[in-house]
């Protein structure tokens, strides 16, 4: 069973990760057979966090709680306070996921806190640009690696914008394999597009229980 871990940090923009937990939460589309996943909050302490939303989230976790293994993700979400020196453990701990084969889920001002500790510089990536990259973090020297898309995944790493969440989701939700091919593919042509024609593909794509 795949564990999730999400951490969370003050001014947390909530809507980008709305997409990933809500599926990956819920189950309501994965394929027969798919092991539901656990998701648990992780943060440097376990006082309280206030999103950018204003909601009020408590950890579950701290970092040193936090699993390194194959079958564990961590995803880091954007926010304005990424600079806080209190959230170097969490980077420290990236790398460590990202060398040891498990899956690390980055965006927006996340993508910021990887290139400055020097994960991005070797490996295709994106971002809120390359210019944001190069302003606001210091140790970024991956320039030729940059991908000018919404999301991008390169292995164990999946990296998007502050525009990519629909996308970034769709990728992680593909690299964990728990939708039918078919079902992830209409579920993002709908949550795209919003035509009532790729609703109906979606939920006809779902198993059914043929059990009386």
């Amino acid at each position: 069973m795949f564990t999730i871990y999400v951490y969370v940090l003050d001014t947390l923009a909530d809507w980008e990760l709305g997409y990933v937990t809500s599926e990956l939460h819920s189950g309501r589309f994965f394929k027969k057979g798919a092991e539901r996943v656990s998701i648990k909050t992780a943060s440097y302490s376990k006082e309280p966090i206030h999103t950018m939303g204003g909601l009020t989230a408590l950890p579950d976790c701290l970092i040193d709680d936090i699993a390194v293994s194959e079958t564990s993700v961590l995803l880091l979400p954007g926010a304005d306070t990424w600079n806080d020196p209190r959230h170097n453990s969490i980077i420290k701990k990236a790398s460590e996921f990202l060398s040891s084969g498990a899956t690390v889920g980055a965006i927006c001002g996340a993508t910021a806190a990887l290139a400055n500790y020097g994960l991005l510089n070797n490996r295709p990536h994106t971002s809120n640009g390359q210019g944001f990259l190069k302003m606001v973090s210091p140790g970024y020297e991956g320039k030729s690696f940059y991908v000018d898309k919404p999301s991008v995944t390169d292995g164990n790493l999946i990296t998007a914008s502050s525009t990519g969440a629909l996308l970034w989701a769709k990728q992680i939700i593909e690299h964990l394999d728990v939708f039918q091919s078919d079902t992830l593919e209409y579920w993002y042509e709908y949550f795209s597009t919003g035509k009532a024609k790729s609703f109906f593909a979606l939920m006809q794509t779902l198993p059914r229980d043929t059990e009386k």
